[in-house]
Parts: structure tokens; C-alpha cells; sequence
């Protein structure tokens, strides 16, 4: 069962990808949870992913610390919004 607020963060990284990475919503509506992200998205490069997680900090009023960022975390959709959820549902 996931947490309450769950989706909430699951649309909101959803909206920063979209947003920061030019991708259409369409595009990003169709991820899952295994949809791999760092490495198989060619708009996600190392300097994209600043963008990305700066954003996320931004909209879920969270604080992602440098050495919480590793390859684990941007691997995959889910992983991504797992993380995100850990950080602003607690």
C-alpha cells in the first residue's frame, strides 16, 4: 500500500520532468515505475539532472542532499518518486 500523498508526489516529479526536460505530457504520463530514466532518456544528461532535482526540492519543499544523489536513485521512474516520496512524506 503506498503512503498517503503517495500520488501526490508521483504527479508532481511527473510535472518536473515534463517541465524541465521538454518532454511531452503524454510522454511522461506513460511511465512506470520501471521506466528507466538516467542513461535512457537522452534529455536527462549530468547537467539536466541539477534541473531536475533543484526543481523537485523546489516544488515538494524538500532538501536532497549531495551525497544522497547517486546512479540508484535516478535509475528508474520509480526509484526517482520513491525517493522523492521518502523526503517529503516523513
Amino acid at each position: 500500500m503506498l503512503p498517503e500523498g503517495y500520488h501526490t508526489v508521483e504527479t508532481t516529479v511527473r510535472a518536473v520532468l515534463a517541465d524541465v526536460l521538454g518532454l511531452s505530457a503524454e510522454r511522461v504520463a506513460a511511465f512506470e515505475p520501471t521506466t528507466p530514466l538516467f542513461g535512457a532518456l537522452p534529455e536527462l544528461d549530468s547537467m539536466a539532472v541539477a534541473g531536475v532535482l533543484t526543481e523537485i526540492e523546489d516544488r515538494l519543499g524538500i532538501l536532497i542532499e549531495d551525497d544522497e544523489v547517486d546512479g540508484d536513485m535516478l535509475e528508474t521512474f520509480g526509484a526517482l518518486t520513491e525517493f522523492a516520496a521518502g523526503k517529503a512524506l516523513v
